[in-house]
């Protein structure tokens, strides 16, 4: 499988897919470094006048409701109809899903047009597939086994590949599944690694399929995250190694540290 992975990373370098973000403030900054880092080409275009338009523009688009108003889901809506109209691949990021109810019910609604993969941590996957808050929101466990195949009939039912993150990745589309060991504790203490998490999978979406591209992000952070942590002193230098682990990964360097089933 890392073979594919380094020949997913190799295909996004060179096509350097332009990415649309409709993202939350907090994380702006952090997901449009990542992307680039990583060798894709970020936009964040918020505006309902001009979403429509960044749409058609884009290989791909990103929808993370971390600080969603309803301004935002306004055109967050515009942007992922124009998507489904356009055939272009969206992935849906729920942040902290279960913690308001206005919340719950913008990311029910934007799940109603079909993304075509799904990020996030447990409690909000669950939540997301449930329509009742589960967790912390923003915080969760690891999914048991029972949860997992409750993951791939929704994915199977949804017909969106589902990315679970925490200490175990759990990624399913209803047919397959995989479950990723990589990353590192330290990682948790830095905001934004699940939002770079999602834009990353958003840029992969433009050159392999859906469970393709979020086995290949998740895979590639993991990995940078595990190397960064290793070097780093605390979580100020891992946001700048994090960076630089993700411009360096490689073929070798994959094969080297994924620790990937499937």
């Amino acid at each position: 499988m890392y073979t594919n992975i380094s020949r997913y990373l190799d295909q996004l370098r060179t096509q350097k897919p332009l990415v649309h973000n409709i993202t939350n403030n907090v994380v702006t900054n952090t997901t449009a470094n990542a992307l680039l880092a990583i060798g894709a080409s970020p936009v964040m275009a918020h505006a309902s006048d001009e979403v429509a338009d960044m749409v058609a523009l884009a290989d791909t688009l990103v929808i993370n409701t971390g600080t969603i108003t309803r301004t935002d889901l306004e055109s967050m809506i515009i942007a992922v109809d124009a998507a489904g109209c356009l055939k272009k691949p969206w992935i849906l990021d729920p942040v902290g899903i279960g913690t308001t109810p206005f919340r719950l019910q913008a990311n029910l609604k934007l799940l109603s047009y079909q993304p075509s993969a799904i990020r996030g941590n447990a409690s909000e996957i669950i939540t997301l597939c449930t329509g009742k808050p589960s967790g912390k929101g923003v915080d969760s466990e690891q999914p048991s086994e029972s949860t997992i195949v409750f993951l791939q009939e929704k994915a199977t039912e949804t017909r969106a590949t589902i990315a679970v993150t925490g200490a175990t990745d759990i990624i399913t589309n209803g047919r397959q599944i995989a479950r990723l060991h990589n990353g590192d504790p330290m990682m948790t203490t830095i905001t934004g690694t699940g939002c770079a998490a999602t834009a990353i999978a958003g840029a992969f979406l433009a050159v392999c399929p859906p469970w393709d591209a979020c086995v290949a992000a998740l895979s590639c952070l993991g990995i940078a995250g595990e190397i960064a942590a290793s070097i780093s002193k605390g979580p100020g230098s891992l946001q700048f190694n994090l960076l630089d682990q993700l411009y360096q990964l490689n073929g070798p360097i994959i094969e080297q540290h994924l620790e990937l089933e499937i």
